[in-house]
């Protein structure tokens, strides 16, 4: 039976999971923040001063992690289809990323300013066909990596959030033509059960 947010078993799952007692202590808006903490700590993506964009940050716990990271003199600029409560530190934009007018937004709000870091967490609303959700987030991949091409400085980094399956190699592969060092991450707090992988991208190619 699929796992859904109503099922009484998967609430159980849910309350008794470990990350999600620690995201309650520690003021996170959900359990991914451990998951883009565990990636930082290992990789060292950020630093005080940064700008730093968050591709479909809702409900915030990644921008979280990034404000306090980069700092007062940091500038992190996160956008979401959903709203987002104000977070200290972070510039919140509400639109559809695949929409020219809200991009063109995010661009303005930038004020030309190269980025560090692009991190992409996106993904659809899951309509329960495995083809048309697995398509719908690999074009949601292309449009960040896009974003990413056209605005990171030479040594920025790139993480997104890919899933395993229809497209996810031809993705990678895309990946280790734009840039010279592609890594896979699987966080200890991504469940094991689910597809996601993270791709850690640096080193902007020249063309």
């Amino acid at each position: 039976m699929k796992k859904h947010r109503s099922n009484p078993s998967w609430i159980r799952s849910h309350l008794n999971d470990p990350y999600v007692r620690e995201a309650q202590l520690r003021g996170f808006r959900s359990r991914a923040a451990f998951k883009l903490t565990e990636i930082d700590d290992r990789d060292h993506l950020f630093a005080p001063g940064q700008v730093v964009v968050d591709l479909g940050a809702a409900p915030g716990s990644w921008s979280q992690v990034i404000a306090e990271r980069v700092g007062s003199k940091g500038c992190v600029l996160a956008i979401d289809l959903l709203p987002l409560e104000p977070m200290p530190g972070v510039q919140v934009i509400q639109g559809d990323f695949r929409e020219q007018a809200v991009l063109q937004q995010l661009t303005v709000a930038l004020q030309r300013r190269p980025v560090d870091v692009v991190v992409s967490d996106m993904a659809p609303n899951i309509s329960g066909i495995a083809a048309s959700d697995q398509a719908r987030h690999a074009h949601l991949c292309e449009l960040a990596l896009e974003f990413a091409l056209d605005h990171l400085r030479p040594e920025g980094a790139f993480l997104v959030k890919a899933f395993q399956g229809s497209g996810f190699q031809e993705f990678h592969a895309s990946l280790k033509q734009s840039f010279t060092q592609v890594s896979s991450r699987k966080p200890l707090a991504s469940r094991e059960r689910s597809p996601e992988m993270y791709l850690l991208a640096r080193g902007l190619r020249r063309t």
